[in-house]
């Protein structure tokens, strides 16, 4: 689980509801009508620029911003030198009855047990790993909407409850109240867009980025247990993906070992 994530979210919220608490009282903040328009509308908005499959799916791509966690690419580049290691040693198809819990990893040694082409092997693990993004961009695209939609249907709420306010003008205590409630409308748009939506699109966006350089270590990894490189020599080539103090700590700790 992204602890990130879920305490930022846990926070944000709570920051709000406990300030509101302090002042004149929650219930003051409820509006059903309000929300229906903000949430439904949003929601309802954000469905017709997408095709069901994919606004549903979105539910699915939103958990990864809570419980998907990354593999560390130090830990997979480990995984990778051993295998290169047992490779060297013994063969290719010595790698058959390994135990690889990567999928993609596995899927691009069984393509090398099998004896495929490098040229079929990078072009498969290639367009899966396109596919992904793409499926991921669809996730961060839904969310980015939901946060613009968001403050748009406030805004239309805001409208519609200072239209009727208007129109009932022979109460003037009314007044204060009534605007207090069209006010609402645009309240809960700015609270989903920046304290749920946005946030969810851009750590989406962060995985989707973490993950994509996974399988980029994964196919380069796979293309050089194929050329028989040295597993040190692949090691060293594959830390360029790391940040200059994870080379050193991996390497401190390969000595180690």
């Amino acid at each position: 689980m992204d602890l990130a994530t879920l305490i930022g979210l846990l926070l944000a919220w709570g920051l709000i509801i406990g300030t509101i608490a302090m002042g004149s009282g929650a219930m003051v903040f409820v509006n059903i009508p309000s929300l229906i328009i903000v949430l439904g509308g949003s929601l309802a908005v954000v469905m017709m620029r997408f095709t069901l499959a994919q606004f549903i799916g979105s539910i699915k791509t939103a958990l990864k911003a809570f419980l998907y966690k990354a593999e560390e690419p130090d830990e997979l580049i480990a995984i990778v030198v051993e295998l290169a290691g047992i490779a060297r040693k013994e063969g290719l198809l010595a790698l058959e009855g390994q135990e690889i819990n990567n999928p993609v990893l596995a899927k691009g040694i069984s393509m090398l047990v099998d004896g495929h082409e490098p040229t079929v092997v990078r072009k498969a693990l290639t367009t899966e790993m396109n596919e992904t993004v793409s499926r991921h961009k669809i996730g961060q695209d839904i969310f980015k909407q939901i946060g613009d939609a968001g403050p748009a249907m406030g805004m239309i709420g805001t409208l519609v409850g200072l239209v009727q306010m208007l129109s009932n003008m022979s109460d003037p205590k009314s007044i204060g109240p009534a605007m207090a409630v069209a006010l609402l409308t645009t309240l809960y748009g700015a609270m989903l867009a920046n304290m749920f939506a946005l946030p969810v699109s851009d750590k989406l966006a962060l995985r989707s980025t973490e993950e994509q350089m996974n399988k980029v270590i994964i196919i380069e990894s796979v293309l050089g247990i194929q050329d028989g490189q040295n597993p040190k020599v692949l090691e060293e080539l594959l830390k360029n993906f790391l940040p200059q103090s994870k080379r050193e700590s991996g390497g401190e700790a390969a000595e180690a070992a």
